[in-house]
């Protein structure tokens, strides 16, 4: 048998060997959590064009959102938060419940 060159640790052989086994047990983990997460299964393929539109779509709001509210702060005595809003606000007012005086 041939010794191995200086900073081989193991022979030729033996690293396929652990590299095979390594792969088969990376494969089993995969297929054993999609089974148990139906649907979330892990996709290794490129984003579609409407998921990097729609990526691109939300960083926008996101990045007008932040503007409105640093503006809103700004120039305003109130009190603003971001959410979505089915009328297209990208800010809403908050409005503190002041108790009755008694």
């Amino acid at each position: 048998m041939a010794a191995n060159p200086p900073g081989q640790a193991f022979p030729n052989k033996t690293r396929v060997a652990i590299l095979a086994e390594l792969e088969k047990e990376r494969r089993r983990l995969m297929q054993s959590q999609s089974m148990n997460t139906p649907g979330a299964s892990i996709s290794l393929s490129r984003p579609s064009l409407k998921e990097f539109r729609d990526n691109a779509e939300q960083q926008h709001i996101a990045a007008q959102q932040k503007a409105a509210l640093q503006h809103a702060h700004a120039h305003s005595s109130g009190f603003f938060i971001t959410q979505d809003s089915s009328f297209g606000n990208l800010i809403l007012p908050v409005l503190p419940r002041l108790e009755p005086e008694s």
